[in-house]
């Protein structure tokens, strides 16, 4: 069409002016958000030795915890490069960056976990780092601390249809006995449904305080997860998820689960000790930090790095006697 009015030409250019600034305004949204999808009932696992989980979707953002291999989350959320996701063992959510996870759907996400009402035997990595090696291709994998290997069996295991060999002196075989969790979108954390034996016996304190005292002078990191850098609660998580019993991230989450042991001179070797700062402020009952019992004197927990400490019924001392954390709770797991 033909304009022969001025005025005409005048609002037609106005109007390709006005659409120009809308579709560049759009452009600069989709750049800036590239697609974003809910990504309901999938599923991803970790393909690497330890992924950042952060609390939002950008390399700079805090670290809220981590992710170890062959560990299945749900997905919750698509943002270009990066993934929301929720952890099937605590529930914890963050951003992961996507190429660093493998898509499954709900029945593979299942089949991964083996949740079963029969017994079923997995293994846990039992000492600081160890080495897989892909069956197939050769390739080396670094495995710290913690991590869960599906499908074990006298040094092989499976992720995701590749077979991976491992030195059985550095894992615990975890038979479960009596009945799993059998949907992964289903977080209860420490369960009393079964019982798990290690190496085919019973865990006792004394296993767990062993497997502690192998990070001894690891340094602390916040969100951290693996034998390179812990927080309180990492540190206590990972520990316990070596015999097979998963506690939630964080201390005050921790604190929730367990039975309760009233006082030091009941305690156990492993039994885990909870802290807040109720002795400068009655009204700071919030736990702040968590340890495990070696003894009733002797506490190791990660602050600045982990350690061991003096402990009585006040709270954590240093060696010139000043009380750094006050002793709110005991709770025990076995």
């Amino acid at each position: 069409m033909v304009y022969d009015s001025g005025y005409d030409r005048i609002i037609n250019l106005k109007n390709t002016e006005i659409m120009k600034r809308i579709l560049t305004l759009a452009i600069a949204i989709m750049a800036s958000t590239s697609f974003i999808c809910s990504a309901e009932n999938g599923f991803v696992i970790n393909n690497c030795p330890v992924t950042p989980v952060r609390q939002e979707p950008s390399e700079v953002s805090e670290q809220v915890t981590q992710l170890l291999f062959g560990e299945v989350c749900e997905l919750v959320e698509r943002r270009s490069s990066w993934a929301k996701i929720r952890s099937t063992i605590d529930g914890q959510e963050g951003w992961v960056s996507y190429k660093m996870m493998i898509p499954v759907d709900q029945k593979e996400a299942i089949n991964l976990l083996g949740e079963r009402k029969k017994a079923k035997v997995d293994g846990t990595v039992a000492v600081p780092m160890a080495v897989a090696t892909d069956m197939q291709t050769g390739e080396k994998r670094m495995l710290t601390i913690g991590t869960r290997l599906s499908n074990y069996t006298n040094g092989t295991f499976e992720v995701f249809g590749k077979q991976y060999q491992i030195d059985p002196a550095f894992v615990y075989s975890l038979e479960f006995l009596g009945e799993r969790l059998e949907d992964p979108s289903l977080r209860d954390g420490f369960k009393d449904a079964y019982k798990v034996l290690v190496n085919g016996k019973e865990v006792k304190g004394e296993d767990v305080v062993h497997v502690a005292k192998q990070l001894l002078n690891v340094s602390y990191l916040w969100g951290g997860k693996n034998m390179m850098g812990y927080d309180c609660s990492g540190f206590t998580q990972t520990v316990y998820s070596v015999f097979g019993i998963n506690l939630l991230r964080n201390a005050r989450e921790q604190v929730t689960q367990g039975k309760e042991v009233n006082s030091l001179a009941e305690s156990q070797p492993g039994d885990l000790v909870f802290f807040d700062h109720a002795d400068r402020d009655p009204k700071a009952t919030r736990i702040t930090h968590v340890g495990m019992l070696i003894s009733p004197t002797e506490v190791i927990h990660c602050s600045g790095c982990v350690h061991v400490d003096r402990i009585d019924e006040n709270g954590i001392h240093l060696a010139n006697g000043e009380m750094t954390h006050h002793l709110a709770k005991i709770k025990r797991y076995l």
